[in-house]
Order: C-alpha cells, then sequence, then structure tokens
C-alpha cells in the first residue's frame, strides 16, 4: 500500500461535491494536495490554508504531482441533454481529460484515478453487473465508455490508471439536497413504475474507494463504487420516506419526466442498473454504510430512529 503522507496530489474538480469531501481527507492523511482550478482564489477560500491551489498544471512543475485525481466534469444530471447539452458534457470530460494528459506528458504521474459512472453498464431490470462487464447502450454509457478511453490514454505514459464508477451518491447535499424538500413536504413518490435499480453510494464510501484505489497498486482498471446491496426506486422511496417520517403517495407519472427531460429521463430516473462493487470488495474495502436507511440517515443528518 502506498503511504500518501508527503506524496504530491493534484486533483481537478476538487470543489465539486465529492473533491469537497475527497480534497480535506486526502489532506488529513498526510499528502500535499493542489486543487486545479478555473478559480484558485475562490478555492482557495473554500479549503484555507494547506490546500494549493493553481489554475494551469504548469504551476505544479517544481514538483510534479505523483498522483493525479481526475473528477472534472459538468454534472450530467443538471439539465435536459440537448444537442448543446451533450457537447458540454462530452467536452468537460473527454476534451478535458485529453488536455490535462497533454499538460503532463512531459512529468507523468505515477497513478491516475479518475472519475466514470455506473452508467457505464446501460440499463437493464433483470442483470447484475461487476466491473468484468462491458458498456451498454446510450448516451450515458457512451459518455462513460469514452471518459474512460482517455483516461486509459494516460497508461501510455507508464500511469498506472484506475477508473472508478460512481453510483448514485447520498451525502449532504447533492441529488438529496434536491429531494429533501418535496418529501419533507409529503409530496415524494416513486418515478415511473418504480422497479428500476438505483445502485446507490454514501458519500464517504466514495471517497474512501478513491483512497483505496491510490494506495491499493491492485486497483487498476476499473473499479465499482457502489454500496453492496442496490435496491429499486421504489424501495428507496419508501426507506427515503421513514427516515423523513413522511408519507410518499405521489408517483411520478413516466411520461411526463419523459415529456419534460426526454432521454435523461429514460436513462437516468426510469431504468437503472444493478452494479455489485466486487473489486472493492475483493480488496476487503469496509464500507462504512453498507445499509441504505443508515446512509439516508447519516446523509439527511437523522439520527433519530423512533416512529
Amino acid at each position: 500500500m502506498l503511504d500518501l503522507k508527503n506524496i504530491p496530489v493534484l486533483v481537478t474538480g476538487g470543489t465539486g461535491f465529492i473533491g469537497s469531501r475527497l480534497v480535506p481527507h486526502l489532506a488529513a492523511a498526510g499528502a500535499q494536495v493542489t486543487v486545479l482550478s478555473r478559480d484558485p482564489a475562490r478555492a482557495g477560500r473554500q479549503f484555507g490554508a494547506g490546500i494549493h491551489c493553481v489554475k494551469d498544471p504548469s504551476e505544479t512543475k517544481e514538483r510534479p504531482p505523483r498522483v493525479v485525481v481526475n473528477l472534472a466534469g459538468a454534472g450530467i444530471a443538471d439539465w435536459p441533454w440537448t444537442s448543446r447539452r451533450r457537447v458540454e458534457l462530452l467536452d468537460s470530460r473527454i476534451a478535458y481529460t485529453d488536455r490535462l494528459r497533454a499538460s503532463l506528458i512531459d512529468t507523468p504521474p505515477e497513478i491516475l484515478v479518475s472519475a466514470s459512472a455506473v452508467g457505464y453498464y446501460g440499463v437493464s431490470e433483470s442483470r447484475e453487473f461487476t466491473e468484468k462487464d462491458g458498456p451498454g447502450e446510450g448516451f450515458a454509457a457512451q459518455l462513460c465508455r469514452r471518459w474512460e478511453a482517455s483516461a486509459e490514454a494516460f497508461s501510455a505514459l507508464g500511469t498506472r490508471v484506475t477508473c472508478v464508477r460512481i453510483g448514485l451518491v447520498l451525502g449532504p447535499g447533492g441529488l438529496l439536497g434536491r429531494m429533501k424538500l418535496p418529501f419533507s413536504l409529503g409530496l415524494g413518490g416513486r418515478l415511473g413504475h418504480g422497479r428500476q435499480w438505483m445502485s446507490w453510494v454514501h458519500l464517504d464510501d466514495v471517497v474512501g474507494i478513491f483512497e483505496r484505489s491510490i494506495t491499493d497498486p491492485e486497483l487498476a482498471g476499473a473499479v465499482n463504487a457502489t454500496a453492496p446491496a442496490s435496491v429499486t426506486n421504489a424501495e428507496f422511496t419508501r426507506t427515503l420516506g421513514q427516515v423523513l417520517k413522511r408519507p410518499t403517495p405521489f408517483p411520478v407519472p413516466a411520461f411526463l419526466l419523459h415529456s419534460l427531460l426526454g432521454q435523461m429521463a429514460d436513462e437516468l430516473l426510469l431504468a437503472g442498473a444493478y452494479v455489485r462493487p466486487e473489486r472493492a470488495q475483493a480488496a476487503a474495502y469496509p464500507f462504512r454504510y453498507p445499509a441504505l436507511e443508515d446512509a439516508l440517515r447519516d446523509a439527511l443528518g437523522r439520527t433519530d430512529t423512533g416512529g
């Protein structure tokens, strides 16, 4: 295992939902963390003293990073997938990773851990997926496949590359932050028929799997960042309602989601895949939140368990 103490680590997308938790975690482990940001001043205010923030990778040439963590990418569910939005999603992942590799070609990192997503596998109600499975169909699968290929190009520079395929992340803010208000008002409900799989994971376990992917030399290639047991949308809805102590009587019709969001609804909201973290489990990664209810309670700050 690699000891992170005094290891120079460059993080892209460090001010986002995952990065804002991962950056201080790596710093606490002793790494010398630099955040690559379009607005280094704002990033510096976010993280405070001890985290170096730069606008260009060339600013790390005095001490090149031994590890790069690539989290950059526009939010895939933030806006409908118009033609323009698809270009933004592709450019913010694939073209960005290509530019990052070009900027580090003279001083390549020993390790690259790059984000990907479980959308790589496409959608299915009947199959279970592990890292052994190939890519599925649809825009999300194509995006992830091309994103991972861009990251894998670092291997030609002698870099060990790990692509972390992230599930639905549960933590303070993020998707749960958007869901909390309607569910708290008793206006929540399943999406469509509710049988679609949701391969979820707690934010702390995403951070832990990224750290393990850095430190464990055996974890090259794809690593799924999902909890050991996925749930259906109907089960997720019931559990969230129980945690918030609110009913969930209002299912959202599939036709409405499709009319509003088009293919994004079809691939991300009305369908999903059961994705198992086979490699993390084989590496004996200790999941902090293997159970959905515990993960939701922590993410929402609901420590009460009474009825």
